[in-house]
């Protein structure tokens, strides 16, 4: 009954955005024999009566069937999405016309396939993602300086990739799609001292799985120990926190306003994807410890009420373990 009762209102949510995608759709294809600039953004040099008399039928009606709860017409709306929006980047990039219809396309994508998802399976298979490093399990070894070693390799790897070599292909498809903006220099010093707080942040989070964990930032080598120390003691997700906060930083550093948008994006695909995992793997290896700590800390934003002895207590245990 509970899967029942939970199905029906996704179902819903999802005929909604279909819905929402056709009259987005339809405005943008009277917008664009409206408005020169939005047809020249969108669509460049393409024949817009050639490209409506596909994309009107396979995307914009279509997407109308689904809200109107036609289940079969999914199998029309995403796959054509999603292959107008593969299609709207490699044009976009030879190009280097309609960036903004190539943005446009990779969001309503992305929706697509998730509105997609929940109208036929009534929830997104997200447990696919879990797979291989990313598969939860606790770390093998709890050798202090072992597990310390991994974890800086692993924030290198993974800062390197996901802070240095992604927003750098961001970037530059964004400055070849003439999407540039030019970023005040107040907004750029802003980003360093955000890149500065959120690295510490990341650093000190890490350690503190390490530390008090014996794990490692890796979902593959898991803290064997609960860690409600250093920064768990103010908020459950200092990690992802800091990662956010890192793309976001590089974003406003480098003057790149899609590689802002690609950070929050990911922030919102983990919080929603990812994160009920990790917390059902949480508690289901230390039941009643993590049910009272996650009741005890806030998810995201550090609770006001916070007593001061909890907070110096975390900051002794810390010293105590650098000491040892």
């Amino acid at each position: 009954m509970r899967h029942t009762s939970n199905r029906r209102p996704r179902i819903f949510h999802a005929r909604m955005y279909f819905a929402l995608q056709a009259l987005a759709g339809a405005a943008w294809w009277l917008g664009i024999t409206t408005i020169p600039w939005l047809r020249e953004a969108t669509l460049g040099s393409l024949d817009p009566l050639l490209v409506s008399a596909v994309d009107i039928p396979l995307f914009v009606i279509a997407s109308a069937l689904v809200g109107l709860n036609l289940r079969w017409a999914v199998w029309i709306a995403v796959p054509w999405t999603v292959l107008v929006a593969i299609g709207m980047v490699i044009y976009a990039t030879v190009t280097t016309e309609a960036g903004l219809g190539a943005v446009l396309m990779l969001a309503a994508a992305v929706g697509s396939f998730i509105a997609g998802a929940l109208m036929l399976l009534g929830r997104i298979p997200s447990e696919r993602l879990i797979v291989g490093p990313f598969a939860f399990r606790s770390s093998h070894t709890r050798v202090r300086s072992r597990v310390l070693m991994r974890t800086t390799i692993q924030l290198v790897i993974f800062w390197g990739v996901f802070l240095i070599v992604l927003p750098a292909i961001i970037n530059s498809l964004e400055d070849r799609w003439n999407l540039s903006v030019k970023f005040p220099i107040l907004v750029v010093v802003a980003g360093f001292a955000l890149l500065a707080f959120t690295s510490v942040l990341g650093v000190w989070s890490a350690r503190a799985i390490a530390n008090f964990g014996s794990g490692t930032p890796l979902p593959s080598e898991m803290a064997n120990h609960l860690v409600v120390r250093g920064p768990y003691a103010f908020v459950r997700n200092p990690m992802a926190i800091a990662g956010i906060g890192q793309g976001v930083a590089i974003g406003l550093l480098i003057g790149s306003w899609l590689v802002i948008a690609y950070a929050l994006a990911g922030s919102l695909l983990w919080n929603w994807l990812i994160r009920p995992h990790e917390e059902a793997d949480l508690r289901e290896r230390f039941g009643t410890e993590y049910e009272e700590y996650s009741q005890r800390v806030a998810c995201w934003v550090p609770r006001l009420g916070r007593s001061q002895d909890d907070a110096d207590g975390s900051r002794e245990d810390a010293v105590t373990s650098e000491e040892g």
